[in-house]
């Protein structure tokens, strides 16, 4: 009977422990999910210094010219975005994920344009830093794939034992 009791309360504990963990990984995922909008921010509000601070010294940001690695090398190749009143483009976190572990997450989603058509999508992986900060480490886009709109078919000859 004891023993029953032992593993009715062990079977309690693990399943407690569990569904704090779940919970405090939902509480991390809102976290960088957050801050991965704050990010975004820093492009509606053309602040180049506040986006500069969202990227770990060691980022590597992917773009058409190879990777940027480093927080100076990415400032220096995004600095053009950040050029004039509008920002070219804007993008929103629709999935947060973040390992077991709470020190990297992976936030995705959509970019648009100014117009507000989907244009391309993102991904991003973060990584909590010592000073308890959670900053970019590596980033990259895709455009979007335009769909094929199959032009209309001919009409196939008519060859002749098909003539009527």
């Amino acid at each position: 009977m004891k023993r029953w009791m032992l593993v009715a309360l062990a079977a309690v504990i693990v399943l407690s422990t569990g569904g704090a963990r779940a919970a405090v990984h939902g509480d991390l995922a809102a976290v960088v999910k957050a801050r991965e909008v704050a990010f975004a921010k820093t492009m509606a509000d053309r602040n180049l210094k506040a986006f500069s601070a969202f990227i770990s010294r060691e980022g590597v940001f992917f773009g058409g010219k190879g990777p940027a690695r480093g927080r100076a090398a990415v400032v220096d190749v995004w600095k053009r975005f950040f050029d004039g009143p509008d920002a070219p483009f804007s993008w929103e976190p629709e999935t947060a994920e973040v390992l077991g572990t709470g020190k990297l997450a992976l936030t995705s989603g959509p970019v648009h344009d100014p117009s507000g058509e989907l244009i391309g999508t993102f991904t991003t992986i973060w990584r909590l830093e010592s000073d308890g900060k959670w900053r970019v480490v590596f980033d990259k886009g895709c455009d979007v794939c335009k769909p094929v709109v199959p032009e209309k078919a001919a009409e196939p000859e008519k060859t002749p034992e098909t003539k009527q």
